[in-house]
């Protein structure tokens, strides 16, 4: 490979071109992979495709022409050494490059990304030799790890995916499909002992029908789950005697019959049993994981201006002078602004969620032995709206209009409203000059309309809900200003709290608004219905519209803080049930009090006491049914944790594990009978999902487990105050997440996603909840 390194620039040439033309070739196999889905007709869809080829291969001659590759050795401050092809600041064609850790990659780049074939060596001995794209494992490969094991086969993404043999350093291998690093679809595993299993896998482990022949010749042909047979069956023994039935390990549900041979002299009552004993010494080999991901390593390359580069060039016998660089920054060996696969949040879900990428012995959520620790304070979320802020006209408008809404006399309010008051025509425009009109105030905002939705509705619902309309107004409408959150949210809409942090406004679209008024008379009598729901309480929606040359709408709901507390809320959770994207994309030094968390950053079970975990399930079954019926899907569990228990460094105290045999003395072992007193009279005025005293009950993840929604339980417990409801209910399930749907359906687990059937999400919603939730016993 190196004897390339001396060739004329005309070889040099060819060879970069030859990358050119793989590259191409990978970008078409990843997008069978991970390609987008086109509405448009075939034909259409191939001219764009070839045009757009076209241009790219075109850019690429250009700067063939304009940077021609020569060789260079490059020797950096902080030791690291680049020898090969050099074009425009970044290795280009055929190169070596060490880090000062020990590893090596050798083989072909493209604008300073691995891309195309290639050799990466780890300190640990540990070989990759295949293709790359974009830094990453891609394509066809072989990993040779460290303690001997060996997979040869097809890669996406740094993960087994597609069709691979892997040898393991105890004498099993594997060969058959993989899928996101894991055995998943149909393969055949063979034991060092010549035990074999022949069927399809799910998620790492023998699930689906299947046939398992010890090396004695008995065989089980049938229905697996989870690495055990469960279903139907058949036994065979090398006698010729086999017992047929249903299969379970539990004894309740198993049934079958055995049918000895002529043969045989075991008894009539053969005992299924022994297979599950002799299958849990059949252990699958985890393989090793890979130390640190090629899409990890950073080049120390300076980045100098295209000219200073231009002047460096090889001299007559080709070779580069030396040069020592300082670096400027830490160049990836992939592109960001590169978009085949949104590659930087989705190479930072897929390496922690399948490898791993932090040591386990250095991350709380799988090791036990480390303490918790109560995150960091935030700082008060939001900016305070004041002049000379963007938004502030518009906030103007928004407490001018509340404050006329609300004010504006109106005939007493009743709770048993006609299907008329529901209808979306009804709604009141007021227009608001700056001057004053004879139903609203002079101000010193834009002239702008306001526009009610439904009025009579959410009148209804504010006197239901108990709201004073003198505070509701003070809250909103008083001297403290709004505050705007930082961000947008994920659906592009923005977020206001008030002051007090009681209330929280959300602009909406067009289509959200129509979707909340076409499910507005069934959230009001289940609401209504349903003193206890967990829903999210609305108490408003109107519209602002701009007048003048802009003529700009606003339209916005006004929504209670589920996370309103007299506690201080150190954790927060947002809760689906689906596990793809679920995870926080932040270090754990960056995580604080504010930071959302989601499932798969889920480390606890919270225990509720029976008689309220017993409501809990009655009401979410009971919101689930409602949101089931209206057809909306992509809602969450918004939870939020007070640990009453913290140590002056910030370590959770756990408490003491309650034991069952000496319940009654641990019920009364209250340090003062003030303190029983205390939370006896909580406990009489706690409302479902605000300020709840319950304990949770820390939970470790496998790293190797795929998707592990819910981990471990490890006994250990701790105090807290738990609030929580249900959030984000106006996503109806529209052509768009049908489409949604469908595209990733295609590269992930269709169970995965979020995008589902409003019925398969209410049901995949309640499973999860009703495993993260649990009765204190």
């Amino acid at each position: 490979m190196m004897n390339m390194l001396n060739k004329e620039n005309s070889t040099v040439s060819r060879a970069w071109e030859a990358t050119l033309r793989k590259t191409h070739a990978a970008k078409k196999r990843a997008n069978s992979i991970f390609g987008t889905i086109a509405l448009a007709n075939a034909t259409a869809t191939n001219t764009t495709t070839t045009t757009t080829t076209n241009a790219v291969e075109d850019n690429d001659k250009n700067c063939t022409i304009s940077e021609a590759a020569y060789f260079t050795e490059k020797i950096l401050p902080n030791g690291e050494y680049y020898k090969g092809q050099w074009c425009d600041n970044f290795p280009e064609g055929q190169g070596k490059y060490y880090w000062i850790d020990g590893c090596m990659y050798v083989g072909e780049w493209h604008k300073g990304k691995t891309m195309g074939r290639g050799r990466f060596r780890w300190p640990s001995g540990a070989t990759y030799e295949g293709e790359f794209k974009s830094g990453y494992m891609d394509g066809t490969g072989t990993y040779v790890g460290s303690n001997g094991d060996t997979y040869k086969g097809q890669w996406v993404m740094n993960l087994k995916h597609g069709n691979g043999i892997e040898y393991y350093a105890n004498g099993d291998w594997y060969e058959g499909e993989w899928r996101r690093g894991l055995r998943y679809g149909i393969g055949k595993y063979q034991w060092h002992n010549k035990n074999h299993y022949d069927g399809e896998w799910k998620n790492g482990v023998i699930h689906g029908n299947g046939c398992f022949v010890w090396i004695n010749g008995d065989q089980y042909d049938g229905c697996w789950e989870d690495g055990m047979p469960k279903g139907n069956g058949t036994y065979q023994l090398s006698d010729g005697s086999f017992y047929v039935g249903y299969w379970s390990k539990e004894e309740n549900e198993q049934n079958g019959t055995y049918h000895p041979s002529e043969s045989s002299s075991n008894d009539v009552e053969w005992d299924p049993k022994i297979v599950y004993n002799q299958l849990a010494d059949c252990k699958i080999s985890p393989g090793e994981k890979v130390p640190i991901l090629p899409s990890q390593k950073r080049l120390a390359i300076s980045y100098s201006s295209n000219n200073a580069e231009k002047s460096r060039r090889p001299s007559i016998d080709g070779r580069g002078s030396l040069v020592l660089e300082r670096p400027f920054d830490k160049m990836n060996l992939w592109d960001e602004n590169d978009n085949d696969f949104n590659s930087f949040e989705m190479s930072r879900q897929l390496d922690c969620e399948f490898y791993g990428v932090n040591p386990a012995e250095s991350n709380y959520k799988f090791n036990p032995v480390l303490p918790l620790k109560v995150p960091k304070p935030g700082n008060r979320q939001g900016e305070t709206i004041s002049v000379g802020h963007k938004n502030y006209e518009l906030m103007l408008n928004l407490q001018l209009g509340i404050r006329h809404s609300v004010g504006r006399p109106a005939p007493p309010t009743s709770l048993d409203l006609k299907a008329s008051a529901f209808d979306p025509k009804k709604k009141i425009w007021t227009r608001f000059p700056p001057e004053g009109s004879k139903y609203t105030p002079p101000h010193q905002s834009c002239e702008f309309k306001w526009k009610d939705y439904t009025p009579v509705v959410f009148r209804s619902l504010r006197k239901l809900f108990k709201v004073d309309p003198a505070d509701y107004m003070l809250s909103i409408c008083g001297n403290d200003a709004l505050r705007e959150l930082s961000s947008p949210g994920k659906s592009g809409s923005f977020f206001y709290l008030t002051d007090d942090d009681i209330y929280m406004i959300k602009t909406m679209k067009k289509a959200e608004v129509k979707v909340f008024l076409k499910m507005l008379a069934a959230y009001y009598n289940h609401v209504r219905s349903f003193e206890n729901s967990l829903v999210i309480k609305y108490y408003g929606l109107h519209c602002v519209k701009v007048t003048g040359a802009i003529q700009k709408k606003v339209r916005f709901v006004i929504m209670g803080n589920l996370l309103r507390s007299e506690y201080t809320i150190h954790t927060r959770f947002d809760l689906k049930g689906s596990s793809l994207g679920r995870v926080t994309n932040k270090p754990e030094s960056e995580i604080n009090s504010t930071t959302i968390l989601k499932d798969l950053d889920l480390n606890f079970i919270f225990k509720l006491q029976k008689a309220w975990f017993h409501k809990f399930c009655w009401q979410i079954n009971r919101d689930c049914e409602f949101l089931e019926q209206v057809r909306t899907m992509d809602y969450s569990l918004l939870v939020g944790l007070h640990f009453r228990e913290i140590s002056s460094n910030g370590k959770l105290i756990p408490c003491e594990k309650r034991d069952p045999r000496n319940e009654s003395s641990s019920l009364h072992s209250r340090s003062t009978s003030d303190q029983l007193l205390l939370d006896l009279e909580r406990q009489a005025n706690m409302v479902l999902g605000a300020n709840m005293p319950a304990r949770v009950e820390r939970t470790i993840r496998k790293p190797e487990c795929e998707l592990q929604l819910v981990g471990e339980q490890t006994g250990e417990y701790y105090k807290v105050i738990l609030s929580f409801g249900i959030i984000d209910i106006l996503q109806d399930y529209d052509i768009t997440k049908k489409l949604e749907h469908a595209y990733k359906s295609i590269q992930y687990d269709p169970t995965s996603i979020s995008a589902v059937d409003p019925k398969l999400y209410s049901k995949r919603f309640r499973d999860f909840i009703f495993k993260a939730f649990t009765e204190d016993t």
